[in-house]
């Protein structure tokens, strides 16, 4: 039986050699072994496969836990540098009277020996704290300096304009009283517990530093008490 002619089967042999190239590439690109991956190809996740190629997690972020407790030691500091400031300040003729036990209430009038009083005996309720245009009961801004407060009086004769000049050392400060006083023999006088200032006018500069220092200050028998929710509506604040 014949085969053919040479050139058909020289063709023949061409086509079983190409054939046998094609199945040896196929071959190559597949993987070796099971679970093998080509290089650079990616595991689930995203990440690279392989220990070296992991990328790391980036340094030098913001620590803002070490932020926020630096801010509040500087404002810790701040506060006990201004405290200690504020106590070593000393005021020109301010004095002193006591020690006055705290927590003395009584229900009637109390004779003091101050004009006004600056401690001792006072009544259960104490002073709103505000701005008042009328006088208001000493037994009751006793009380509120017990708890605090500064009070600034006045001669119900001192000019207006210097009335107003006494309104904007209080107005928005709590525990500040102000209020005329009849009795008074000093044009103005500003009071904390245990202590007394008084001035020949409204533009005398110790006024403020007398707020500054005792509102608040380390006098209070009772600090932080409050000087709202007693008796009295300020008429202003």
């Amino acid at each position: 039986m014949s085969k053919g002619s040479p050139k058909q089967r020289q063709a023949a042999s061409g086509k079983a050699a190409s054939g046998k190239a094609a199945s040896g590439k196929a071959a190559s690109s597949q993987p070796v072994g099971a679970g093998a991956q080509p290089a650079g190809a990616k595991q689930a996740g995203g990440r690279p496969a392989g220990g070296k190629g992991t990328a790391r997690r980036k340094k030098g972020g913001i620590n803002w836990v070490w932020v926020i407790a630096g801010i509040g030691a500087v404002a810790l500091i701040g506060a006990l540098i201004f405290n200690i400031a504020r106590e070593v300040q000393v005021i020109a003729g301010v004095q002193t009277y006591g020690p006055f036990p705290a927590n003395l209430h009584v229900a009637g009038d109390v004779t003091y020996p101050q004009t006004p009083g600056v401690g001792g005996e006072h009544r259960a309720v104490w002073q709103n704290c505000g701005i008042y245009n009328d006088p208001v009961a000493e037994e009751l801004a006793v009380h509120a300096m017990e708890h605090g407060a500064v009070w600034i009086t006045y001669r119900p004769d001192l000019p207006a304009d210097q009335v107003e000049q006494l309104k904007g050392l209080v107005r928005g400060k709590s525990y500040t009283l102000l209020s005329p006083f009849p009795d008074q023999p000093t044009a103005v006088a500003a009071s904390a517990w245990g202590l007394q200032l008084t001035a020949d006018s409204a533009d005398d500069g110790r006024l403020s530093q007398f707020v500054a220092k005792y509102r608040q200050g380390t006098q209070t028998p009772e600090p932080g008490a409050a000087c709202v929710g007693g008796t009295g509506t300020p008429d202003e604040r």
